[in-house]
């Protein structure tokens, strides 16, 4: 183990972006597999399926991967890095203050973690080929509830890791939770029309309801 950890330092020193990248897609498409096996077991079997078994949607595998090649990794490597620089160059607050850790969780919270929902499920429908306004159901229908309920737990994670973590390993500390994450995220995307997502829906449709009156 502490030899993997030495080979995964030395390819993050040679080669940031593409270790990132690459380790990003594993772990996305690893937890996509867990999403498909937790959704599995968890959904109530019918009468002639009691006893039907996994079978990983590899496809799906391929694209939920790909999402993490092609935006997690890279997008993820620079937001890190620049976000460092900004904060601590430009806004000139001290290293590990109070103010330098809040600045990075509310910025990150702000503006990569409702960036990264929207692009995951507007990527994950068309992928699936679905159309522009089946998409945006979709969007509505699931952004709300992966929002809140990952606002409730990433700023958390992100207070350790920006306050004890060093730049150059924080996009590996937080690729750990995205294990976790990318499962969340994609179990959340394969629940489709699930009652407790409906209620979700409804509760924004009230407030606009509500505001338009």
């Amino acid at each position: 183990m502490l030899r993997l950890w030495k080979w995964y330092q030395n390819c993050l020193a040679t080669h940031p972006v593409k270790t990132q990248v690459i380790s990003s897609g594993f772990i996305w498409g690893l937890g996509d597999i867990a999403a498909q096996a937790v959704t599995h077991s968890t959904t109530k079997p019918q009468k002639h399926d009691e006893h039907k078994e996994l079978k990983i949607n590899w496809k799906r595998v391929a694209t939920t991967t790909m999402f993490g090649l092609g935006f997690v990794g890279p997008v993820g490597h620079f937001w890190y890095e620049g976000l460092d620089r900004v904060i601590r160059v430009r806004l000139k607050l001290q290293p590990n203050s109070f103010r330098f850790v809040a600045s990075k969780v509310a910025a990150d919270g702000i503006i990569f973690g409702p960036l990264d929902l929207l692009v995951f499920f507007t990527y994950m429908g068309f992928s699936s080929g679905k159309s522009s306004a089946q998409v945006k159901e979709d969007v509505k229908r699931d952004f709300l509830p992966a929002l809140i309920l990952e606002g409730a737990i990433w700023p958390i994670v992100q207070v350790a890791n920006f306050r004890f973590v060093p730049v150059r390993n924080q996009l590996l500390y937080v690729n750990l939770f995205c294990l976790l994450d990318s499962c969340f995220l994609s179990w959340i995307e394969q629940q489709e029309d699930a009652a407790w997502k409906q209620w979700f829906k409804s509760l924004v449709s009230f407030k606009e309801e509500g505001q338009g009156g």
